[in-house]
């Protein structure tokens, strides 16, 4: 380029006020022999090949950054709340039934499903405006103590240490209150739930007792109450903004008083109102996330409330491996009592089930016999005596061995929505499609189960109810069956159907109880004659015991039971 033209080129830069940064670019491209713009001022084709080549690269990797940032944050929070969720619900499982007796499912379902989500809003909300307003508030007060050192203001830079603090104290506060009602509508969410839960899986009664009305308004009160609970987090939470708005306004004008009467000169109070005003921009954004972020610690108090709890059956440190079951089980001088009752539920109770035999338990309502069977299965450990498989107390065996070795069949049937093959192979993973139906047919299911045109896979429904009493009934035993676990429990199995079905039922059972060892809750006494051995149990002690024949030669508690239900 010409001495002639560079000249006109800086001229036209003049005039036309071109940014300085750009006389540097002109200067590169001057000694690369590349012309970026016209005598005339107009752009060169080097200057748009240039603008083409490098703004959308640029541009590009700036919007892919972006997108990847907020990606890798979306993903982070979603696989912390799945995460989260599996680790909730691990959790609750490992818990003794004394646990499910205390506490309410539309609860825990709440915090295990809705609590984590609100978890999410902290991780990606607050990864990504702490990353960067951090870095702009340090940047600002750097310069800050840097000027006022430069410029002897150090009184100065005191009054805006202690004033500017000024800006946490109603976040703070209202910060607390926002948790407070956020945790509030939290729990009343969570009884909301419990309630539709309630209603739904009782709905045969509420239409029996014509309480669809009374339900309804229940539910329309707790939602007026949900709805008062919420618009007070929701006030709280838009008070924040106004409010910080104001306390600027006013540390503004206090500082301008300040600087008034110590005389300090307008050019050494502009350059720090600037980085103020710079601060005051992400101070004011992370105030309006800490609304959010209290929802999100409201939740998170909730998941660590739960998580505290502590009411699992403890594993032992060395366990004693258990894969064979071959002499019997025994009960020694065993008692337990819940943490809710006064007396015990079982007390001093000591017996022995050898292995293969059949040993009964009779008794009135509360006498004990669940509580039993219970210990037996270990879903609860006795507070005194202990419970022994093959002189091995429970308590050191490990849990995934004794769930093997224990099988359990109750008076109600406990179905999933799901076939019935799936009820069936349930805890049996490996099973096959053989193996399923040959275990319905020795519950005496196959035929009712082929009756429908879906067969196997057919819907259970929901707790089983698409199927009748004893259908539900014979899909368990054959969950039993298929399982084939050599200690077999039977809590009143039969207690809730009629004569017929019972007696399919029954059938059903005897082929379970082939060749086992059995512990057999009884109702009808009917059932249970041919029992090795009768416990008869009144208020958790054994008051008497022997087989039917010896029991009603003594006259007693069980031949009164037997008159009365007519059993020879």
């Amino acid at each position: 380029m010409t001495v002639e033209r560079v000249e006109k080129v800086e001229g036209v830069e003049k005039g036309r006020k071109l940014p300085g940064w750009y006389r540097d670019v002109e200067k590169v491209s001057r000694k690369l022999g590349i012309s970026l713009i016209h005598e005339d001022g107009s752009m060169a084709g080097a200057l748009l090949l240039m603008a083409l080549l490098v703004v959308p690269p640029i541009a590009a990797v700036r919007l892919l950054l972006k997108y990847l940032n907020g990606y890798c944050l979306s993903w982070a929070a979603v696989h912390a709340v799945s995460d989260l969720s599996c680790d909730m619900l691990r959790h609750v499982q490992n818990q003794s039934l004394q646990f499910y007796g205390r506490i309410d499912v539309g609860q825990l379902m709440s915090r295990i499903s809705h609590d984590p989500r609100e978890i999410r809003t902290i991780i990606r909300l607050m990864m990504a405006e702490f990353a960067e307003a951090p870095f702009e508030i340090a940047t600002a007060l750097i310069y800050i103590v840097w000027f006022a050192v430069q410029n002897d203001m150090l009184p100065t830079l005191v009054v805006l240490a202690v004033a500017f603090p000024t800006f946490l104290f109603p976040v703070k506060r209202i910060g607390g209150a926002i948790r407070l009602w956020a945790r509030q509508a939290m729990h009343r969410a969570a009884k909301l739930l419990s309630r539709v839960h309630e209603v739904l899986t009782c709905m045969k009664l509420v239409k029996s007792a014509n309480t669809e009305s009374f339900e309804d308004d229940l539910y329309r009160e707790a939602n007026r109450q949900q709805v008062k609970i919420a618009l007070k987090a929701a006030r709280y939470g838009l008070a924040v903004p106004p409010t910080l708005e104001m306390i600027g306004v006013m540390l503004l004008c206090g500082f301008t008083v300040w600087c008034y009467f110590r005389n300090i000169s307008l050019d050494r109070i502009l350059p720090m109102l600037a980085p103020l005003l710079v601060i005051y921009k992400p101070v004011k954004k992370l105030s309006k996330l800490q609304v959010q972020i209290e929802g999100g610690m409201a939740a998170l108090s909730r998941v660590f409330s739960l998580m505290d709890v502590r009411m699992e059956i403890s594993e032992p440190e060395h366990p004693v491996p258990l894969r064979e079951f071959r002499e019997g089980v025994r009960f020694e001088d065993v008692s337990f009592k819940y943490d809710t009752a006064e007396k015990p539920a079982v007390d001093h109770v000591s017996f022995e089930l050898p292995r293969g035999k059949t040993v009964a338990v009779v008794g009135g309502t509360g006498s004990g016999k669940t509580t039993i069977s219970a210990l037996l299965a270990r879903f609860a450990d006795p507070m005194s005596g202990r419970v022994t498989v093959d002189g091995i107390d429970l308590k050191e065996i490990a849990t995934d061995d004794l769930r093997r070795l224990v099988g359990v069949v109750t008076q109600e049937a406990q179905l999933f929505n799901e076939t019935i093959a799936k009820n069936i192979a349930y805890g049996s993973p490996d099973a096959t499609e053989e193996q399923i139906v040959a275990a319905a047919r020795l519950a005496n299911a196959d035929a009712f189960i082929r009756e429908q045109p879906e067969g196997y896979d057919r819907l259970a429904g929901e707790k089983g109810l698409a199927l009748s009493g004893g259908e539900r009934q014979r899909v368990a035993i054959a969950r039993a069956i298929l399982r084939n676990p050599p200690i077999l429990i039977l809590d009143e199995a039969t207690s809730a159907l009629d004569t017929v079905t019972e007696a399919q039922v029954q059938s059903a059972l005897d082929n379970l109880m082939a060749n086992r060892t059995t512990f057999v809750i009884a109702h009808r006494l009917a059932t249970i004659r041919h029992a090795d051995l009768i416990l008869v149990m009144d208020q958790g002690r054994i008051v008497e015991r022997g087989t039917h024949e010896e029991l009603l030669a003594r006259g007693g508690r069980y031949a009164k039971l037997c008159e009365m239900q007519k059993v020879g």
